[in-house]
């Protein structure tokens, strides 16, 4: 089984209920079972300064659901919860992230991993640092490598 680490953050309605239910639907895929999850911080907006703040918290999960299938799984999730994809950074509902899938690089058009922005968003290293040390170094270590 491979170690994935999703990210997930809210700053519209119940922020953290909206993410304690992201987390209830990831748990109940039948092929994803969550191993570790972070404390939830509360932290300023990242990208788009001018909205509320964001409710986030990392998990890691085990898988053997491929990555690009992984990423439809939380986008189907995002959308149940009622995200609509509007401005790029905007307010969101619900947001879930695929920080990291085992030690994979990926560049496509539809998913790059690690998440490009992984190493510049203190609330998701921190997060992150707290369930896997060595896969925040190695995402920090990579994004050094220019």
């Amino acid at each position: 089984m491979a170690k994935a680490w999703l990210a997930l953050g809210a700053n519209m309605g119940d922020a953290k209920a909206q993410i304690e239910s992201a987390i209830s639907h990831i748990a109940q895929h039948a092929d994803i079972e969550i191993t570790k999850q972070s404390k939830m911080i509360i932290s300023k907006a990242w990208g788009k300064t001018d909205q509320s703040d964001f409710h986030n918290i990392v998990i890691e999960i085990a898988t053997d659901i491929e990555p690009k299938k992984l990423l439809k799984i939380c986008q189907e999730i995002e959308n149940k919860l009622g995200r609509i994809r509007g401005e790029k950074w905007g307010p969101r509902i619900i947001d879930i992230d695929i920080i990291a899938y085992d030690r994979f690089e990926i560049a496509s058009k539809f998913l790059t991993l690690p998440h490009p922005y992984a190493h510049e968003r203190d609330f998701v290293i921190d997060l992150l640092r707290e369930i896997s040390p060595l896969t925040a170094e190695w995402i920090v270590e990579l994004a050094g490598k220019d």
